[in-house]
Order: C-alpha cells, then sequence, then structure tokens
C-alpha cells in the first residue's frame, strides 16, 4: 500500500491575489482551517501515513501552521524551495523522503473528495509507473485516454482527442526520478510523455464527489457557497465560527457570510455575502457586501 504523499505547496499563487499576498495557497482558509487541511485529511483516509511538502512562498506560514511538524499525529516533512523547481524539480529534491517507495501526489490548490483509495488500489495492481486520477469533462480536458491507458497529453504526441482533465492527484513509482533531468527547474509532464511512449502512464476516471479548483477570489466565493449549500445535516462546517465576536445588534447576514474565529463586529457593521479571516476587527459603522476581508 502507498503510504507516503507529497503535497505540492510552493506555488507563488498569483490568480488568487491578493489573498496569497499574504499565505500561501494551500494555506488560504476555507472555513476557517488552512485548505490544505482537507488534503491532508483525504490522504489520512485513504491510508497515507507520512507527508512531505515543498515551500517556497511566505515559508515561515507552514512552520506557524503545523509547529510540530505533524497533522493530526501524522508526520510531515517540509522541503523549502529557494527556487521554485517547478512538479518535476520538487519531486526530485525530495527523493530521500522517496526512497524506495510508491508516492501519492496531491496538488495542494484544489479541494476534493474524489475517490483517492480507487486511485491507489489501480495504481497499485496496474504495474504502471504512473497513474493519474482524471476527469471525464472540466475546462482544461487536455489528456487523450484509450481504456486505462494514457495516450496523449497537450497533443505532444498523436491528434487523439483531448477528452479528460487532469485533477492534480496522482500515484508514481520511485523509478520515474530517473525520467527527470537533472536540471532543478522541470515539470513533470516530459516524465509523464516518455512514460506514454513506453505504455507505461495509466489513469483512473474519477467523476463522483467535488473537485474544485479554487483559482480566483471569485472561486474562492463560490467554493465557500457551493459547499455550504451541499453540506449534509450533520457536517461539521460551520459559517460562523464561534469564537467569533459579533455584537448582538449588528447586521450580519449569516447565510450568506462566513466568519472567522476572534472576528469583532461591532454593533453598527452591516455585513453581507462576505467572507472574513480570522482575527479581523470591523470598524464602527462599517457596510461590507461581496468582500473577502484578510486583514
Amino acid at each position: 500500500m502507498i503510504k507516503k504523499a507529497f503535497i505540492l505547496g510552493a506555488g507563488l499563487g498569483t490568480r488568487l491575489r491578493p489573498l496569497t499576498n499574504v499565505l500561501p495557497k494551500p494555506l488560504v482558509p476555507i472555513f476557517h482551517e488552512p485548505m490544505a487541511n482537507y488534503a491532508l485529511r483525504h490522504c489520512i483516509s485513504a491510508g497515507i501515513e507520512s507527508f512531505a511538502i515543498n515551500t517556497h512562498h511566505i515559508p515561515e506560514a507552514w512552520n506557524q501552521a503545523y509547529p510540530n511538524g505533524e497533522f493530526e499525529g501524522t508526520s510531515i516533512d517540509f522541503f523549502h524551495e529557494e527556487t521554485l523547481l517547478e512538479t518535476g524539480g520538487g519531486i526530485r529534491n525530495i527523493a530521500s523522503f522517496i526512497g524506495n517507495d510508491p508516492l501519492l501526489i496531491y496538488n495542494g490548490d484544489i479541494l476534493t473528495d474524489i475517490d483517492i483509495s480507487q486511485l491507489i488500489k489501480q495504481h497499485e495492481a496496474s504495474g504502471h509507473v504512473a497513474t493519474l486520477a482524471l476527469r471525464s469533462s472540466g475546462e482544461n480536458c487536455n489528456v487523450s485516454l484509450s481504456g486505462e491507458l494514457i495516450t496523449d497529453m497537450r497533443s505532444t504526441l498523436t491528434s487523439d482527442p483531448e477528452t479528460h482533465q487532469f485533477t492534480g492527484i496522482y500515484c508514481i513509482n520511485p523509478e520515474i526520478i530517473d525520467l527527470i533531468p537533472d536540471e532543478e527547474v522541470v515539470s513533470i509532464v516530459p516524465a509523464f510523455i516518455e512514460l506514454i511512449k513506453v505504455g507505461k502512464l495509466g489513469a483512473v476516471v474519477l467523476d463522483d464527489g467535488h473537485w474544485l479548483d479554487i483559482g480566483n477570489p471569485q472561486t474562492y466565493r463560490d467554493v465557500h457557497r457551493q459547499l455550504l449549500e451541499s453540506a449534509p445535516s450533520d457536517s461539521p462546517i460551520t459559517a460562523i465560527h464561534p469564537d467569533a465576536k459579533i455584537h448582538p445588534d449588528a447586521d450580519v447576514c449569516s447565510k450568506s457570510c462566513v466568519v472567522g474565529p476572534d472576528v469583532e463586529i461591532p454593533a453598527s457593521a452591516t455585513v453581507k455575502n462576505t467572507i472574513i479571516w480570522p482575527s479581523v476587527k470591523l470598524e464602527e459603522n462599517s457596510r461590507h457586501d461581496g468582500e473577502i476581508i484578510i486583514s
């Protein structure tokens, strides 16, 4: 069984600015906790027992989020990249963590509950060097698929129709490192192309469940709305954190707002359709509609 995972956390998150001016994208809060927590729990539920996370942008924020190098009893090793190495370079950079073991790789800027246990099982049974989780629809369908084999990506090798979207979650065997060039900054895609040529790049289509790419401030707002609307009655999701300090006379729309812990909202404030990050203090007589307030 695959017991190790690599969470990709080093990106700049430029599309999500200004939110990522103060936090790395995977640490941007979703319902009061870092987005990365959802990925970590998702992986743990599939049997992952140790994590590597690469860092670059605001690296100290990772130490603040996980000060003991662990999450819910599962260890985390951080690998800082002074220069962004891209995914291929990032995988080569954690070779000491990988050792001789297979690895689950998970983009840190997505929110999903797809069945990654199925991905892991199929990879282990396939004999492929890498197995990618795909969706059969999406805004960026650039993968060609035949049965359980990927035949092309980004129209690099063939004229096969591009029918599926890559989720950013996949399994690899350690021998893929031999296909990653020695240059530090390199994508993983050339290694995938080499595997396609020898019939060793597999895929599993996982269309059930949420798969949400938080690309910009609007989709960040949309994700909160979608999750709140689809949450079951026993869901732990809470839009208004119990530690928020909201004056009884404040006009706060609880159905359209997300209010973090230690937020202070005075009696004269009006808030609707707004997300407020932890510890923000609103001013007297302030009016907020359709905002993301981060400080």
